[in-house]
């Protein structure tokens, strides 16, 4: 047989069974330490309750924070509100508005004279005799 023919038939030999896989040896039989299984279980459950508590305290703190800062724009808001009616307040005590509706209004005149009298004590006094 010529030597490129045996080179064929060298490549496309049948392939050679795979050899079965070893069988793993079986798994030792791990013994589980109860004591420590529980406390770790109640170590997380601790730590979890803990960072519930933060977490809810922290959102507490930002609702409190919140209404903090509402309350202090409304008392704010309230005195500027304050001082605008005290403005008002002085702008209708004005004696010249008064005048004007007194005038205008319900037709009343200015005097052209004025006369005060002051009562002393002696004169009080006498008019009760």
């Amino acid at each position: 047989m010529p030597a490129r023919a045996h080179k064929y038939y060298e490549e496309y030999e049948e392939p050679a069974v795979r050899a079965p896989r070893p069988k793993h040896p079986p798994r030792p039989h791990v013994v589980l330490d109860q004591k420590w299984r529980s406390r770790l279980t109640w170590s997380i459950l601790l730590v979890a309750a803990l960072a519930m508590a933060v977490t809810v305290r922290a959102g507490l703190t930002a609702n409190r924070g919140y209404n903090l800062v509402e309350t202090q724009q409304k008392a704010e808001q309230l005195e500027q509100e304050n001082e605008r009616l005290k403005i008002d307040i002085a702008k209708l005590k004005s004696p010249k508005r008064i005048k004007d509706i007194a005038t205008s209004r319900l037709g009343m005149e200015v005097p052209q004279n004025v006369y005060f009298t002051h009562n002393t004590k002696s004169q009080a006094n006498e008019k009760k005799n």
